[in-house]
């Protein structure tokens, strides 16, 4: 690791629940939030510019979701900052994962990633 890496570290937190009263079982329609935390461990402030999700459920099935910012904003954060937010995604069957990355910038120019771990979304029940 060089001394550059330090520089930009961004760490990113994922937790999901399942929302019951917005789903609906019988429709195979089912609803999670998630809540991230950001936080910035670098040594520079850093703005998140855009975001790409992939999406996978138990079928098979894959959605990529590619946008500016999130929920609206394109945060800045300095060293040290956290920035947290709430959204959510509806699957068609009762267990999926997501995971992905956002893309920041630096305030010296400098791009990069910061990987979204990947988080299971499942119903209650369903895993042990």
């Amino acid at each position: 690791m060089n001394q550059d890496d330090d520089k930009y570290r961004v760490a990113v937190l994922p937790q999901a629940s399942y929302l019951a009263e917005q789903s609906n079982e019988e429709d195979s329609r089912y609803v999670f939030a998630y809540q991230i935390v950001i936080t910035n461990h670098g040594s520079v402030t850093v703005q998140l510019v855009s975001r790409y999700w992939l999406i996978r459920d138990m079928e098979g099935k894959t959605q990529e979701v590619r946008g500016l910012g999130v929920i609206g904003e394109q945060p800045v954060l300095e060293p040290g900052q956290s920035f947290e937010y709430m959204s959510g995604a509806t699957l068609q069957s009762p267990v999926g994962t997501m995971q992905g990355s956002y893309q920041m910038r630096a305030a010296d120019g400098t791009e990069f990633e910061a990987d979204i771990p990947e988080f299971i979304l499942s119903i209650p029940r369903t895993l042990h």
